[in-house]
């Protein structure tokens, strides 16, 4: 069989083999973080989070029109686009590594031996393959996430110059480059990560095209590569939007016209100035200008997605994240200005103090008729900056406090000592770029541990979410929960030997080209670790990050099978080195990532995201307002409601968006079959720049006060309601923080509020103390609602949200379900140490054993971290809760029903301490109605899991004193002498002497720890 044809036939059985690895893992619903609101917005061409992901948005739309009008199916198909595009994209693997692989073996014209030709195609197979079942690419293509057509950009554009370096003496070959140029344009439309190839693809342009390669050139190039990159990531991306805006401006504020008019004006000014210089180009025989200014103009081709944004915007869409309508608007949106900057070549430390504050650009919004001036962007002076800043935060920002304690904690320094550039470096290299780069790549090439998200960001030696090879684990005493767990997927290290022979072969036989590849490498990696410059812990592990890097690293998985075969032709024949060598790459590689990787990547049965958000809403009283905090509530929650209308009537208000004053003012709107916001406030009240921070000045005020009085007050322009600074400037001010809203039993009965049989637990007056120390604009707005909704509309909190953001409400919040609705209610003293595990447990009964779905939890083949670390504890607590609540008030048979719900439903698993908290109540309520043989297999069950940890640290205590956890020791030991005490007051003898005899033996083993 030809050369080319077998090559392609093989680049189409990859694509085969991965997709249908894909299709068969695929999650058939939601997944947790971005996803629900990535489906909902392409399935409704909605305005997702910052940047902006408009050709994603789309491509998302094709594919959820397969659902044919089933829209519980539309997850299925988007998911299903990521599958496409990942097989996709270990296609494009597989030709670019053989193209590098036939490099090796023949000069351009040669003629391959059949020996040669096993090599390239066994290292196409094994190269591709293997990537294909690493764990962080096979985690993206399974869901709706960037990252999966991000990487298909990648692997098009990287082939795509190989093809032009293969081509690049025949007639017409450049139109290569200009593919290549409009393919980067599309990507920006997906995600950034794509512009991270431009450097390795101008390295090969320098080594095609130069004829003199030397060090000097090499730089050269390199430095125009860094050029072409800051270009198309600030130029063409950044101050094409910049330039438009203020064309805008001109034309809207100072000649009169219509909005948009300018940027119009400069977008075709732009467009004749690129066809001018085409036609100049041609006109006067300048090749090179030509070939440039059909790249750049092919780049916009692609760039020019973009205008879906403000088209979207303006059509105000239902999710419509700051509403970026006009250019101003849109330049921070793509330029995610709400983050804040990230200081790159100089900044303060994380203990720098601001001393000053120095006016920068002049910001503006959209107005009625014209562009309104909203305030200076302010630039911070501290007073101590360091070059090439690591160890920085902000002062002021909501992780300041956070940031500051974990590099101390990390670097080990004293409350009051302060950080030196030393310890700049050590946190560059030890956190940023091992802990947050290596560590993920010896994930994907060694082996994993569980995946423990915080403790694998904060532990260098810790056993969550860090690296293994599995060669040495038997010898340090794992926990079983460990070895035995899903995602414990020891490589032993075959894959990274395997990469590893391919990068030295390919240095040492061909290194312009082992050059190209780890230009890519470290762009696409370690780069981005600099770049990025992230601060102390990340709500989630960032592997996916770097998806390109780790793509560069399989070509040399690839490439060992050459070397290998090189290394046994020396001994055999060659037909049978490169026949053996193809083999032997198969087992270490793709087949021992496979076999190790699937158990932990199967999620074809898990539906936790889409039925943790169901329950949500079905817990929510109709016309509910429901407040809900972070990514992962939000999300999945966007996605039930927009996808599959479910509790259209519900409003759901994002706290961490709320503090927007686009947010804001698109709440004051009805979307779906929910009204707007009681939401008095016009928005020239909270506009940006406006109210941003109200501050509390205790005005001594007797007792408590009406919440209404409060809000007139801090919303009111009239200066004596203001404090007046040193510079002249007024600012409203919070006078008091004991609140109250007097009650009228009218409404709430005529409303629902409470049932007829409960009007005796009605209070007069709702009185709480306003927890926060000052008033953001979510606080602003939630105060607002509180004033004016005289409970024409039940109030939710999802029980997922911090109790900071609850602004003291919690006497009045009661569990009904997944959500705490506020009730005005005679506060319980009995639950002043616990005031949110009360319960509404009638209510609660219905909706948790009537109503909720469980996500196949008991069931499913796989449960990413999120389920087991954070909705199965919460799961657990709302069993506990409810079954505790219906003891209390009189209905014991229902909690009865409770536990045997939650027997029925969820697994026995034991992910964390707070799982263990959840099933000891869990377990003494069992005993406590009689539920004997439910409470000793709880028992036994967290007995196992707890002398596990301890035996683990019993080992450690032996061998690595210093790793010893004795915060969890000390847990575990309280855990035990838990169990112990419950087991005997409920008579069960043997059980308890058991873990007696276990407490005493731990209690000897750790006298150390423990004292």
């Amino acid at each position: 069989m030809r050369y080319q044809k077998l090559n392609n036939l093989l680049g189409w059985f990859c694509f085969a083999i991965a997709t249908i690895t894909y299709v068969l893992t695929l999650e058939p619903s939601v997944s947790f973080w971005d996803c629900g609101e990535f489906i909902a917005c392409a399935f409704r061409l909605q305005v997702s989070h910052q940047p902006g992901y408009p050709l994603f948005a789309m491509l998302g739309k094709v594919f959820s029109l397969l659902s044919f009008g089933d829209n519980t199916k539309v997850p299925y198909f988007t998911n299903m686009g990521s599958a496409l595009a990942s097989g996709a994209t270990i296609m494009f693997l597989f030709w670019t590594i053989t193209a590098l692989a036939k490099k090796l073996n023949a000069a351009k014209d040669e003629l391959l031996t059949q020996a040669q030709t096993i090599k390239i195609m066994g290292a196409g197979l094994v190269g591709a393959l293997a990537f294909a079942y690493t764990d962080t690419f096979w985690f993206s293509a399974v869901e709706t996430i960037v990252f999966a057509w991000s990487s298909l950009c990648t692997a098009i554009v990287f082939w795509a110059i190989l093809k032009w370096e293969a081509n690049a003496d025949e007639p017409g070959a450049d139109k290569w480059l200009v593919f290549i140029a409009y393919v980067i344009g599309l990507s920006i439309g997906i995600h950034l990560l794509n512009l991270l190839t431009i450097p390795a693809l101008v390295l090969v342009y320098y080594f095609r095209r130069n004829k003199t390669i030397n060090t000097k050139n090499s730089l050269i190039a390199f430095g125009v590569s860094i050029v072409l990159l800051y270009f198309v990531q600030y130029v063409v991306r950044g101050y094409t939007i910049n330039f438009a805006a203020h064309f805008d401006l001109f034309f809207v504020n100072t000649l009169g016209l219509g909005f948009g008019s300018g940027a119009i004006f400069f977008c075709l000014l732009l467009i004749g100035g690129l066809v001018l210089g085409i036609f100049y180009s041609i006109r006067n025989k300048k090749p090179i200008l030509n070939l440039a200014l059909l790249c750049v103009a092919f780049i916009y081709f692609g760039y020019s997605s973009f205008v879906y944004i403000p088209i979207r915007a303006s059509a105000n869409t239902n999710l419509d994240n700051a509403h970026p309508d006009n250019a101003f608007t849109l330049y921070g949106y793509l330029n995610r200005i709400q983050y804040g900057e990230t200081p790159l070549l100089s900044g303060p430390y994380f203990d720098a103090k601001i001393t000053d504050a120095k006016e920068g650009a002049t910001l503006y919004q959209r107005g009625k008729d014209k562009y309104d001036v909203v305030g200076k962007q302010q630039n911070y002076v501290y007073d101590h900056t360091t070059l090439l800043p690591r160890i920085w935060t902000t002062e002021g920002s909501a992780d300041f406090a956070q940031d500051q304690q974990f590099y101390r904690q990390w670097l080990q320094l004293a409350p009051n000592e302060a950080p030196t550039f030393k310890d700049n470096l050590n946190w560059m290299f030890s956190w940023q770029m091992y802990q947050m780069y290596w560590r993920y790549f010896m994930w994907n090439f060694a082996g994993r541990y569980n995946a423990d998200d915080m403790e694998g960001q904060t532990n260098l030696h810790g056993i969550g979410g860090n690296w293994t090879t599995g060669l040495f684990d038997s010898a340090r005493h794992l926990p079983k929960a460990i070895v035995n767990g899903t995602n414990y997927t020891p490589l032993y290290a075959l894959p990274l030997a395997l990469g590893l022979l391919g990068m030295i072969y390919h240095f040492k036989r061909r290194k312009r080209d082992a050059l190209v590849v780890i230009l890519l490498f470290f762009f696409t990696g370690l780069a981005i670790v600099l770049y990025v410059n992230q601060t102390s812990i990340q709500p989630r592990e960032r592997d996916y990050s770097y998806v390109g890097s780790f793509y560069a690293f399989a070509i040399w998985i690839g490439l060992g099978v050459v070397a290998l075969a090189d290394l046994l032709q020396r001994k055999v024949n060659a037909r049978f080195a490169a026949l053996a060598s193809v083999a032997v790459c198969l087992l270490l590689a793709p087949v021992l990532l496979a076999s190790k990787e699937w158990k932990d990547h199967d999620r074809s049965t898990k539906l936790t995201a889409h039925d943790m958000a169901y329950n949500y809403l079905i817990s929510c009283p109709k016309n509910a307002i429901l407040f809900d905090l972070g990514d992962n509530e939000t999300y999945s929650l966007w996605y039930a409601q927009e996808v599959e209308n479910i509790r259209p009537d519900v409003r759901i208000v994002n706290l961490s968006l709320l503090g927007a004053d686009w947010s804001i003012k698109q709440m004051q709107r009805k979307i779906n079959e929910a009204d707007a916001l009681p939401i008095t406030m016009p928005f020239e009240k909270y506009r940006e720049g406006t109210r941003d921070v109200i501050r509390f000045n205790d005005a001594k005020l007797p007792g408590f006060t009406e919440v209404k009085d409060v809000f007139d007050f801090i919303t009111s322009d009239d200066k004596r309601a203001q404090v007046e600074y040193n510079d002249g400037t007024f600012e409203n001010y919070l006078p008091t923080k004991h609140l109250k809203i007097t009650i009228n039993p009218k409404d709430v009965m005529k409303n629902g509020v409470i049932a007829a049989n409960q009007q005796n637990r009605l209070t007069d007056t709702l009185k709480w103390n306003y927890t926060p120390a000052y008033i953001t604009k979510e606080n602003l707005a939630m105060l607002d609602i509180l004033a004016h909704n005289n409970w024409k509309r039940p109030i939710c909190f999802t029980i997922g949200t911090a109790t900071e953001n609850m602004i003291g409400l919690q006497p009045y919040l009661y569990k009904e379900g997944a959500v705490y609705h506020l009730i005005p209610f005679k506060p319980d003293a009995a639950t002043d140490d616990d005031q949110l595990s009360k319960t509404n447990s009638l209510v609660m009964y219905n909706n948790v054993v009537n109503k909720f779905k469980w996500g196949n939890m008991k069931n499913t083949k796989y449960l990413d971290e999120q389920s087991t670390n954070i909705t199965y504890p919460m799961l657990l607590a709302t069993f506990s809760d409810l079954s505790l609540g219906l003891i209390k008030d009189g209905h014991p048979d229902l909690a009865h029903k409770t536990l045997q719900k939650c027997n029925e439903v969820l697994p026995d698993i034991n992910p964390n301490l707070y799982a263990v908290q959840n099933k000891m109540t869990i377990a003494d309520t069992s005993y406590k109605l009689n539920e004997l043989a439910m409470g000793n297999k709880l028992i036994n069950s967290m007995d196992s899991y707890v002398t596990d940890q301890l035996d683990y640290n019993y080992h450690l205590l032996q061998n690595s004193a210093d790793d010893v956890n004795s915060r969890d020791v000390k847990i575990n030991m309280s855990f035990l002498n838990g169990m112990a005490n419950i087991t005997k007051a409920h008579n069960q003898t043997d059980l308890s002497n058991k873990l007696t005899a276990q407490l005493n033996d731990y209690e000897s083993k750790f006298r150390a720890v423990l004292n």
